[in-house]
């Protein structure tokens, strides 16, 4: 059975660590209360990608199967750009999805999510038809079951992904089930596309998700609180109920059980500044109460 059916509420945890061996994570995991998680599968900020040996892998699995991590997320590294108008840029960011998406499919997890990246001064429509080339390129160089998972941006720098619509036409262009969506509520929130989280905006606002990417495509919330205002186009994150978006909104966006089979993952500063915490998983949680 699903652990949403047991508990009547989504799966909840966040970033974690997985330095020193990946199969450290599931630890790190569980430490603060978490029922998924989300990690690097090798370091987000350079090009060089180190695939975990076979025996760390099947230690994540193991670990992973005996622990209360239900889902796991990888994320890509930021330095990918597959809209860029260099197309040296864009391939070079396809190699790196691919080996990502690659170590993803080897841990077992539910998918890798990334951003698609800035077109910069190249017209919308052709960065767009850019992108969905490379991702056809990225799930074709790593066979398997695990998703590609594109992240809504916060919609500065001309980057792709801000708005719902944009997303799903890239979806729809791909032509894969394996590709899917990462809704993050600060991003949402800085780009405009809701302004409050507010019972009427997000019954209004998860309306529009479906009609353009389709609930059942999403199958991941990126549950952050935002540091600036909405339609800032800033991105930058802030512990649950200490920003703009605030504890009764996302009170409010508990209530929208239509997001309850997501996997509500915390990309948050964290109370003592070390990241996803146990408090903010604690505060996360109590919205459901």
């Amino acid at each position: 059975m699903d652990m949403q059916k047991k508990t009547g509420k989504p799966l909840i945890g966040g970033h974690v660590s997985a330095a020193a061996g990946v199969y450290n994570a599931i630890a790190n995991g569980e430490a603060i209360g978490a029922t998924c998680i989300q990690i690097f599968g090798s370091s987000p900020r350079q090009w060089a990608v180190r695939m975990p040996s076979a025996a760390d892998a099947k230690k994540f699995k193991e670990l992973q199967a005996k622990s209360t991590i239900k889902k796991v997320f990888l994320h890509a590294p930021y330095l990918a750009n597959i809209a860029s108008p260099r197309a040296s840029l864009r391939k070079i960011s396809t190699v790196l999805l691919t080996k990502h998406l690659q170590i993803t499919e080897l841990l077992g997890a539910v998918g890798l999510i990334f951003h698609i990246g800035s077109g910069q001064e190249m017209p919308k429509a052709q960065a767009m038809a850019e992108a969905v080339k490379c991702m056809q390129e990225i799930i074709k160089g790593a066979p398997g079951q695990s998703y590609l998972i594109i992240e809504n941006a916060a919609g500065g720098g001309k980057r792709l992904g801000a708005l719902p619509a944009d997303i799903g036409m890239m979806m729809k262009g791909v032509k894969s089930p394996r590709i899917k969506a990462c809704i993050d509520t600060a991003h949402a929130f800085e780009a405009g596309i809701i302004m409050k989280y507010a019972p009427k905006e997000i019954k209004r606002f998860a309306d529009e998700l479906d009609k353009t990417i389709g609930l059942e495509n999403i199958v991941a919330l990126h549950a952050n609180d935002s540091m600036t205002a909405a339609g800032s186009y800033h991105d930058r994150h802030e512990n649950i109920g200490q920003g703009y978006i605030g504890l009764s909104g996302f009170k409010n966006l508990a209530k929208e059980k239509r997001l309850w089979d997501k996997a509500w993952l915390l990309e948050v500063p964290g109370f003592t500044g070390e990241g996803p915490d146990r408090k903010n998983v604690q505060i996360l949680n109590s919205c459901f109460a």
